[in-house]
């Protein structure tokens, strides 16, 4: 047997012993996903602790649905980011209706400093992520992580395209604003 087809058929049985409920296949499941999907979460929240609460609701809905995953459509991890990322939408809205914010409308231009992204670190950079407001946060996400298009992003989160360039457009300006502010002033994030 090849190791690709015995690592499937251990994915199989630990699906499987999931969807039985077993509780140490479940703790395998969760331990193994946490980390990538924590990031994910991270991405979308305003804090670690959101983040936590986003996650922990994800994995609910992917314990709960994992009897509807068709390990020939796609891959396990695929199927679950995929379910994380709707998971953090469904914040964005929750979050979204709560504050309703202005929305001018702003010609999408393109971004010339990704050079300069490349001196902060990994944590700088999701710290000034946390730091922009939900609606940009979500567009930022969708568009420049998930690589969604702006239809796409529009129809996800109930808003119109143009609203989402603006949004971007927004975002972009907004994150490299404290971004500058970190490296030229040394304010903290």
């Amino acid at each position: 047997m090849d190791f690709a087809l015995k690592l499937r058929n251990q994915e199989r049985d630990l699906i499987a012993a999931c969807i039985r409920k077993e509780r140490s296949a479940q703790k395998t499941l969760y331990e193994t996903y946490y980390g990538k999907m924590m990031g994910v979460c991270l991405r979308y929240a305003n804090n670690s602790e959101d983040a936590r609460d986003i996650l922990h609701e994800g994995f609910i809905k992917i314990f709960n649905n994992l009897h509807k995953y068709k390990p020939d459509n796609t891959s396990i991890g695929a199927w679950i980011h995929r379910i994380m990322v709707n998971t953090c939408i469904d914040y964005y809205r929750k979050s979204i209706r709560r504050r309703t914010e202005n929305i001018e409308m702003v010609a999408e231009r393109r971004s010339t400093e990704a050079d300069a992204v490349s001196q902060y670190s990994e944590k700088e950079i999701l710290q000034a992520v946390q730091q922009l407001s939900p609606a940009y946060r979500a567009v930022f996400n969708l568009y420049a992580i998930e690589g969604y298009q702006h239809k796409e992003i529009a129809e996800q989160l109930q808003i119109t395209e143009s609203t989402s360039r603006s949004n971007l457009v927004k975002a972009r300006t907004k994150l490299k604003d404290i971004l500058v502010r970190k490296y030229a002033y040394g304010q903290e994030l």
